[in-house]
């Protein structure tokens, strides 16, 4: 995108970790951002703590519900006329052996970080025609690495990263962009964790905002369509 100035940008389970960061990203190069919670109490406190009131735009909705999504992305094109970029970002983790994993934890990890993905996308589709936007789902590196106890959570996010580059293909021709980013350990508050001190070696919340700000303003004509990032300097186990 040659200037991002006011530019919007739509960011799901924007209250907080990666999308919180990422949002603060964008409103450093004078985007306007609207970030989701399923609280909408926790949007506007999230909202608060980005400050430029003009340019941040606090909705709640619940990406397991197309109709929420629907319903957000409709208030934010009545505010401000356009999107110009979707970060698809909201997810949960439940993780454990197969023998301890409810049905419940299934559907609830499959219908948020697949399912909710779709429907940010969907939802979004006619705004981003006009703006020839920019779409990045935020997937895992557990999109391309199983591992014992993850089998909900890597069928999500083997999920998001197989749709988005199929995504890619399909919207590529309509102008649209997209882009999947596959972090490895984040210093977030994913799955009850609370980030602290120790969490220094771990890729940060704005880390993944500078990946986003770069993606944005990288020449039109060339697409990182799957970019994987992991931390530099891991403990040794």
């Amino acid at each position: 995108m040659k200037s991002l100035e006011n530019k919007v940008a739509f960011i799901t389970g924007g209250s907080k970790g990666i999308g919180f960061g990422v949002a603060k990203s964008l409103l450093d190069l004078g985007m306007r951002v609207a970030i989701t919670s399923r609280s909408m109490e926790n949007a506007k406190n999230a909202a608060a703590k980005l400050g430029s009131k003009d340019k941040v735009m606090p909705l709640e909705a619940d990406v397991r519900d197309y109709e929420s999504q629907q319903k957000a992305v409709d208030s934010l094109i009545q505010e401000w006329g356009q999107m110009d970029v979707l970060i698809a970002n909201a997810g949960i983790g439940h993780f454990g052996n197969i023998d301890e994993l409810s049905v419940k934890q299934w559907q609830e990890t499959l219908d948020t970080n697949l399912s909710g993905v779709f429907y940010s996308i969907k939802s979004s589709l006619e705004p981003l025609k006009k703006s020839k936007g920019y779409v990045i789902t935020i997937s895992s590196l557990a999109g391309t690495n199983f591992f014992s106890g993850g089998a909900a959570y890597n069928a999500s996010k083997f999920g998001v990263t197989g749709f988005t580059q199929a995504v890619m293909l399909d919207l590529r021709d309509k102008g649209i962009k997209v882009s999947t980013i596959m972090p490895g350990s984040v210093a977030t508050y994913f799955n009850d964790h609370t980030p602290t001190e120790e969490d220094a070696w771990k890729i940060q919340p704005q880390d993944i905002g500078e990946l986003v700000v770069d993606l944005l303003k990288i020449n039109p004509r060339t697409l990182p369509s799957k970019i994987e990032v992991r931390p530099s300097q891991p403990p040794k186990k």
